[in-house]
C-alpha cells in the first residue's frame, strides 16, 4: 500500500539530573562536593533515505521516543548521554509541525536531516555550585525537559517524468510498456488509486516515471482524489499529458486537455511552466480522422508537441521516450524559492527562555512561570536553605518579585510555582 501522509508523536530524551554527592575518602578531611553532571537526552532526528518509497511504517507505529540521559554520579563522573533516535523517511518528505502548521523542513535529497526534537540538556552536579561562602552545596541542577511534538509527514514523490490525463486514457498501460512497473490495469475509471513509479532505461541512461492518476475536473478543490495526486506533480521535471484521441468513450480530447491544465493552474500555476509533451494515445482505434485533425491543429496553435502513440500496441513509444529524454537532458532547474525556517528549537540561553511571567488566578493566588524557572525549581532541595536561597535569588534577579509587587503582592499573599505554594514574606 502506498501511504503519502502520516501523523506521529515524537519525544526527545530528558536530560539526566546532576548528582548531589560528597567525597568520603578516608584520610581526606573536609571532603567537598563531587557530584557529576547528567548526560544529555537523545534527540529525534529525521533522515531522508532514497531506499524508501512510502510512509507505510508510520501507519502502525505512531509514537517515537529517544533515550533519556543518565544522571550524574559521584567522583565527578558524568552520566551517559541518551542515544539519538534516527527516523528514516523517503526522499521528498516534508516535516510539518501540527500545532503551528509551519514547515519544519523539506527533505529533498538523500541524507538530508532534521533535528525535530532536541534532547534535554544534562543537569550540572553540585560540584558546580561550590563557592567561598557555599562550601557544601546540597543541591544540583535538574536535567532539561524532554520535548514532545506532533508532526505531520507528507510525501511528494521525487520523479523525473509525470504522466497526466483523465482516468482510462491509458496512463497505466503506458507506464507498464515503458518500465518494469506492473500497475493494476482494468477497463474502468479509477483503477489506479495510488501513484505508481517505474524506471525507464534508455541507452546508457535512466529516469523515473510516475503515473499521476486520479486528476479530474474539480481536483484542485479536492474533488475525487484531489490533492492526494496533485501534490506529486510539483517535483517532476517533465510532464507527459496522455490524451485519448480515439473518442472511444465519447470524450472530447480538446476539452480533456483544457480541463486538466485548468486544474493544474488552479492548484499551482508554476506547474504549467514545466515542459509538457502531448501523447495522443489509442491511435490504433481512431475512427474520426476529422476530429483527430482538429485536435492536432489545436495543439499546434497551443505550441505543444504531439506524439501519436498506442500504448496497447507499443507504437510510437520509442519516439515519445526519445523526446522525453531530450527534454530531461536540456532541462534547467528553476530557482528554488527560499523560505525562512521557523525556529522550533529555542536556545536555552535566549532571553525568552529565562524570562519569568506572572499573573493572578481566579483564587487570588499569584503565579510565577518560566522555562528556566521550572528547571531550577525542580532542582531545588527544599530541606536545604542554600538551595532555597539559590531559587529565591534567581526569581529576584529575573524580576519575578518586582512583577508580583506591581500586580499588588503584599506580605502574607500566596505565591505558586508549578504545584508548590508558599506565603510571601516581605522582610
Amino acid at each position: 500500500m502506498f501511504v503519502d501522509r502520516a501523523e506521529i508523536t515524537i519525544i526527545s530524551g530528558k536530560g539526566g539530573n546532576g548528582a548531589v554527592t560528597f567525597r568520603r575518602d578516608p584520610y581526606v578531611p573536609d571532603g567537598g562536593p563531587d557530584g557529576g553532571d547528567g548526560g544529555d537526552g537523545g534527540s529525534v532526528i529525521f533522515v531522508a533515505d532514497e531506499n524508501l518509497r512510502t510512509l507505510m511504517d508510520f501507519k502502525y507505529q505512531r509514537k517515537y521516543q529517544a533515550e533519556n540521559g543518565q544522571p550524574g554520579m559521584k567522583r565527578n563522573r558524568y552520566g551517559k548521554k541518551g542515544e539519538n533516535l534516527y527516523i528514516k523517511v523517503p526522499v521528498g518528505t516534508m516535516i510539518i509541525d501540527k500545532e503551528t502548521g509551519h514547515l519544519m523542513k523539506d527533505l529533498c535529497f538523500n541524507g538530508d536531516e532534521l533535528v525535530a526534537a532536541k534532547g534535554g540538556k544534562g543537569g550540572r552536579g553540585n560540584v558546580h555550585y561550590k563557592s567561598s561562602i557555599r562550601q557544601a552545596p546540597n543541591f544540583a541542577e535538574a536535567g532539561g525537559f524532554a520535548k514532545e511534538r506532533t508532526v505531520i509527514l507528507e510525501l511528494k514523490l521525487i520523479a523525473d517524468v509525470g504522466l497526466l490525463g483523465f482516468p482510462s486514457v491509458g496512463k497505466s498501460t503506458l507506464l507498464s510498456v515503458c518500465t518494469s512497473a506492473k500497475p493494476k490495469i482494468a477497463a474502468y475509471h479509477f483503477t489506479t488509486i495510488d501513484p505508481n513509479l517505474g524506471v525507464v532505461d534508455m541507452y546508457d541512461k535512466s529516469f523515473v516515471m510516475a503515473d499521476i492518476a486520479g486528476i479530474i475536473e474539480g481536483a484542485s478543490e479536492g474533488t475525487g482524489l484531489g490533492f492526494k495526486f496533485l501534490k506529486h506533480i510539483e517535483r517532476t521535471k517533465v510532464l507527459i499529458h496522455v490524451v485519448d484521441v480515439s473518442g472511444s468513450e465519447g470524450r472530447n480530447p480538446i476539452d480533456d486537455y483544457r480541463k486538466i491544465n485548468a486544474e493544474l493552474e488552479k492548484y499551482n500555476p508554476n506547474i504549467l511552466k514545466k515542459p509538457q509533451l502531448i501523447a495522443a494515445n489509442k491511435m490504433d482505434i481512431v475512427q474520426d480522422e476529422e476530429k483527430l485533425q482538429e485536435f492536432m491543429d489545436f495543439m499546434q496553435a497551443e505550441g505543444r508537441k504531439v506524439l501519436p502513440i498506442s500504448a496497447a500496441t507499443k507504437s510510437g513509444i520509442k519516439e515519445l521516450l526519445d523526446e522525453t529524454l531530450y527534454l530531461l537532458e536540456t532541462y534547467e532547474e528553476p530557482e528554488i524559492e527560499e523560505y525562512e525556517m521557523f525556529d522550533f528549537e529555542q536556545d536555552e540561553y535566549d532571553a525568552d527562555y529565562k524570562k519569568i511571567s506572572a499573573y493572578e488566578d481566579e483564587d487570588g493566588v499569584y503565579v510565577l512561570e518560566g522555562k528556566q524557572l521550572s528547571k531550577i525549581f525542580n532542582s531545588t532541595n527544599f530541606t536545604d536553605q542554600g538551595s532555597i536561597r539559590y531559587l529565591y535569588n534567581y526569581i529576584v534577579k529575573q524580576g519575578g518579585i518586582k512583577l508580583l509587587k506591581a500586580m499588588g503582592l503584599q506580605d502574607g499573599d500566596t505565591v505558586r510555582i508549578e504545584d508548590f505554594e508558599f506565603d510571601y514574606t516581605d522582610d
